[in-house]
């Protein structure tokens, strides 16, 4: 930590829908903290790009596909920030981010408000419970409308949206903000607004000012009993007064205060800094929770403190030019260079920490040791994404984060032979920092599958392999990853048997399969209902292996199986004949049959669609949605514009971008994440069914 005291450091993430300009607020942040000294552009014409964007794909793309790692200092504060991808694809980029912050700023579009990806980074800030800050950009824009956007924050997210500033002037005219708790006006001057003035309220705008400051200390007046005293008595409320409460309630997730500006025009950003400071927790004042894997994974709270026992997280790798980074939050304890720290996932490995860095985006400042709440990089590392790390001296690990299932495969391989090796060692690379892109191998056809998010997820992957490896990759068709299920219980009984002279091979097992409820969240559940030895207890965990196998290819058309409960109740062994192997097999089997007669049905990935353009084009944005299977849910027409969300199978959505241009003569944008999966329509599902038998038919001569 150097200088700073644990409570003058803030952990913080900037997330929000794709193009809400959460890089541009991040740019203004270090160029008024003295981090840089020139403001760049996503999409300057300098070519520079963003200091946070510093891939190339990025600045060519003007998209965030990495999170990005800075530190900044405001005041006597230090200032860790993660900048996050908009992009649903790389919606594990914004996990891992939020699992280890502790506060966050929501970045909102003043013209187009909440979107559906709002609602997507806003659900990950409540799984790991990270008060934040609302922002609303983009004021400078025609049709901004900020009273509108924080009504959308309690309408469509539930916050307590609270104004901290109200708008001076609209769109072109858009000039500053009125902080509402000191009740001055305050503009931001000079060619990059570095220069912040404090005025008078102007007249006209004195009377909306205080009926908005009254909302304020109203909302205040509920968390606090001297607030609301004051308030009753309709006595002035100080800044001093209101502060803390502020801050407890922020932190408390039962307010979401509102700031406000233009990142782009450098207005109101300095204002935002300030709330970070005074509203967003430090370290200390956050619960962090390991498992105590000495004592049964009994909850244990961490202490931020320097001298207790070294516990942290690796949250991110990436493949840097000394080798592998490693990015870990420290949440206990203290760590050196040259220090020996152990992997406590990876069956307590000990490692060297060679070097220890502290990440500017693609700069790196050494340093020699990091304390609880610091947010650095270690090289030379070797770990997977989600590690505990500790000094050995106790047993703890840290719970992982949500990592969801991919919902496309794509075949692939190198063009050329000798591209071989740099092909399996940039798979092998990728699937190790990024937890939602899986490689696997299918054995019929010989072929690299690469699994992931969505097609611009496997699209970016695929560009770096060439430009990162010089290897050119050749793919095949994007493959939707179907499952199969189950509609109802069905019982099973199978013996195996196979007696061929000296010692043969015997079990049976007998029970049943059933669907598991629809908001369960484990997909497959395993039940020992055997009473009185009929199969013996150390053969039990080998007919969970054989279950577990079973589930892995359906018998439809050979995509795993979801959703059933497996109940065996029942069998018999033979004293010499009956081993682990031998009730394997018998449960693989079993489960075979078994979902033959349970109504086996093929699911599809449903995805959340939604589609903004020009009102003009309606009919044909509906009309396409319709002819791709897909259903419209709710549909909103502001500022000449149309916002239509749709689910829409994900095997109707390729090309859809290209179909989109075409009919909105290019205006036209769309999002899309994954929402749940469902049956297959029977006619798509047969022809399915028949292509998989025709593959297995041909693959057996």
């Amino acid at each position: 930590m150097g200088q700073f005291s644990i409570d003058k450091v803030r952990n913080i993430g900037i997330s929000a829908h794709i193009d809400s300009g959460k890089t541009t607020l991040t740019e203004r942040v270090l160029y008024y903290t003295g981090k840089i000294h020139r403001i760049e552009e996503v999409r300057g014409k300098s070519g520079v790009g963003a200091k946070m964007d510093s891939m190339d794909l990025e600045r060519e793309k003007g998209i965030t596909i990495q999170s990005a790692a800075t530190y900044c200092v405001w005041g006597d504060y230090n200032i860790n920030i993660i900048d996050t991808p908009g992009h649903v694809d790389f919606t594990i980029e914004v996990e891992r981010a939020l699992r280890v912050l502790d506060g966050a700023i929501l970045v909102l579009c003043g013209v187009s408000g909440v979107q559906s990806q709002s609602m997507t980074v806003d659900r990950q800030m409540r799984r790991y419970k990270v008060p934040r800050l609302a922002f609303i950009n983009k004021l400078d824009r025609a049709g901004a409308n900020p009273f509108r956007v924080a009504q959308q924050l309690r309408e469509k997210l539930a916050h307590n949206s609270v104004m901290m500033q109200i708008p001076i002037g609209a769109e072109d005219r858009f000039e500053g903000v009125v902080d509402l708790l000191k009740m001055k006006a305050i503009y931001f001057d000079g060619d990059t607004g570095e220069d912040v003035r404090e005025e008078e309220i102007p007249a006209e705008m004195l009377d909306e000012a205080k009926t908005w400051r009254n909302t304020l200390v109203e909302s205040m007046s509920d968390h606090d009993d001297s607030i609301a005293e004051k308030f009753l008595a309709g006595e002035e409320v100080s800044e001093a007064m209101l502060k803390p409460v502020i801050r407890r309630v922020t932190i408390e997730l039962k307010m979401t205060p509102v700031f406000m500006g233009s990142a782009y025009k450098n207005k109101g950003v300095q204002k935002l800094l300030d709330g970070v400071i005074d509203y967003l927790p430090n370290p200390t004042q956050v619960v962090n929770e390991a498992l105590d894997q000495a004592n049964g994974e009994k909850k244990i709270v961490l202490e931020s403190t320097p001298d207790k026992p070294f516990v942290g997280l690796a949250f991110k790798l990436e493949d840097g030019r000394y080798g592998q980074l490693t990015y870990m939050r420290i949440y206990q304890g203290t760590v050196k260079k040259g220090d020996f720290i152990v992997n406590m996932s990876a069956g307590q490995k000990k490692l060297k920490v060679p070097r220890l860095v502290r990440m500017h985006s693609d700069e790196m400042n050494d340093i020699t040791e990091a304390s609880a709440g610091d947010i650095v990089a270690l090289f030379g590392v070797d770990c997977a994404s989600g590690d505990t790390f500790t000094d050995g001296n106790v047993n703890y690990t840290m719970t992982s984060m949500y990592v969801p299932a991919a919902v496309i495969d794509l075949a692939v391989w190198p063009k050329e032979k000798a591209g071989e090796a740099n092909f399996s060692k940039a798979l092998n690379r990728f699937s190790k920092e990024d937890p939602t892109f899986r490689v696997k191998r299918d054995e019929e056809s010989a072929q690299t599958i690469i699994s992931g998010m969505g097609e611009l997820h496997l699209d970016i992957y695929v560009e770096r392999i060439k430009r990162e490896y010089g290897c050119e990759v050749v793919t095949g068709k994007p493959q939707v990853a179907f499952r199969e299920t189950i509609g109802k219980k069905a019982e099973f009984s199978y013996t195996h048997k196979k007696q061929t002279g000296g010692r043969g091979q015997f079990a049976r097992v007998m029970g049943y399969l059933e669907p598991l409820p629809a908001d369960a969240v484990e997909q497959f559940e395993f039940v020992d209902d055997v009473t009185g030895g009929a199969i013996p207890r150390e053969f039990i965990p080998a007919c969970e292996k054989g279950f577990k196998e079973a589930i892995q290819e359906g018998s439809l058309i050979g995509f795993p199986v979801v959703g059933v409960r497996v109940v065996i109740n029942d069998g018999s062994s033979h004293a010499v004949d009956s081993s682990e192997q031998a009730f394997k097999t018998a449960s693989l089997m079993a489960f075979r049959e078994g979902f033959e007669k349970a109504k086996p049905t093929v699911l599809e990935p449903i995805m959340k669609v939604e589609v903004t353009a020009p009102e003009e084009f309606q009919g044909s944005v509906m009309g396409q949605l319709n002819q791709r299977r897909g259903m419209i849910i709710a549909s909103e027409n502001a500022e000449g514009y149309l916002t239509a969300q749709a689910e829409v199978p994900l095997n109707e959505m390729f090309g859809y971008s290209t179909d989109l241009r075409s009919a909105t003569q290019g205006k036209g944008e769309f999002t899309m994440e994954f929402m749940k999966y469902a049956p297959l329509p029977k006619n798509e599902q047969e022809l399915l069914i028949a292509e998989y038998k025709e593959k297995r038919a041909k693959g057996n001569k």
